[in-house]
């Protein structure tokens, strides 16, 4: 298995149809491809290929004890990597294409790399909702593991020029489709017999989830990596960073939230979407300003504020 990428001359190409074709001979070549998703820039490359996978792993710098999200077209190539109970297909049909992902048991007839899912029996798995995501997937023909296009445990890609600043040189292509949307990792799940297990909080939320089944949300820590995103330290920027801050201290780059004094501010109106869309820029640009260390206003536990509040615990560990 090849566990180490050649230096590369990275292109930087605006998402088309040429450019895409190009970056699907790319992945059926076994290369890997930054791309756009609705949530942060994924690191695709196809997931039935062992080599392609331990190219995004060594692109990432990312411990393959991690596994990896499998991104899938649709529902036909779902089922023929995961098994779907009742509920999981019920939650597809709600929340698919979209920041959803789903945490199910891996098929045994499955072409899945066994480096995708870290050993485990389960895969995760999301069918995105971006053009640019769907587009390569079906183009390229392979379901694509793809993780966030950055150096690993550093802060999630929002535009094409935070790739570019962490993996330039490490990876051949950088599809640029713009900024991302939702702006946060989608939400990971288990679904259960008879409730849903919360692994990672994102876009759609614990109300969400619970209005459209009738089932209770739980969120519970078995000290097992089962899916990406849960490791303690994670999305973090090289500055210390210091959570709930009135006002920032002599040095500090001061990230705001609603009507405050500070260098950026998520959302002056206090919106918690809005917020969650520009939390990734705002890091990288606290990161690259000449300050000595970020302060982050609080936000709110609620709703999408779970969602935020979990990346900035894990950037701040």
């Amino acid at each position: 298995m090849t566990s180490s990428n050649p230096p590369f001359s990275t292109q930087m190409c605006r998402y088309g149809m040429a450019a895409l074709r190009d970056a699907a001979d790319l992945i059926r070549m076994g290369q890997t491809v930054a791309i756009t998703t609705e949530t942060v820039y994924g690191l695709a490359a196809d997931a039935t290929n062992p080599d392609a996978v331990a190219r995004i792993y060594a692109a990432k710098g990312r411990p393959s004890f991690n596994p990896l999200i499998v991104h899938v077209a649709d529902m036909d190539m779902a089922r023929s990597i995961a098994h779907f109970s009742p509920l999981a297909e019920q939650l597809a049909a709600r929340f698919w294409p979209g920041p959803l992902t789903l945490v199910l048991p891996l098929r045994n007839d499955s072409d899945i790399a066994s480096l995708v899912t870290a050993g485990l029996s389960t895969i995760a798995l999301r069918c995105p909702a971006h053009p640019a995501m769907q587009g390569l997937i079906r183009e390229s023909g392979r379901p694509l593991a793809a993780p966030s296009a950055n150096a690993s445990g550093s802060i999630s890609p929002t535009r094409a020029k935070h790739v570019a600043a962490s993996l330039n040189g490490r990876i051949p292509m950088i599809l640029d489709a713009g900024p991302t949307e939702q702006g946060l990792e989608s939400t990971i799940i288990v679904p259960e017999d008879s409730s849903i297990r919360l692994l990672r909080p994102g876009p759609v939320t614990v109300d969400m989830l619970e209005q459209s089944t009738g089932l209770r949300v739980t969120r519970t820590d078995n000290g097992k990596v089962e899916a990406p995103g849960q490791l303690s330290s994670h999305y973090a920027p090289a500055k210390p960073l210091r959570l709930n801050a009135a006002s920032a201290r002599s040095g500090e780059f001061m990230i705001g939230l609603g009507t405050m004094a500070c260098d950026f501010n998520l959302s002056e109106s206090g919106d918690l979407t809005q917020a969650a869309s520009r939390l990734f820029d705002a890091l990288h640009r606290a990161d690259a300003s000449p300050a000595v260390a970020i302060a982050i206003a609080p936000i709110p536990a609620d709703g999408l504020g779970m969602a935020i509040n979990d990346r900035l615990i894990r950037a701040a560990a």
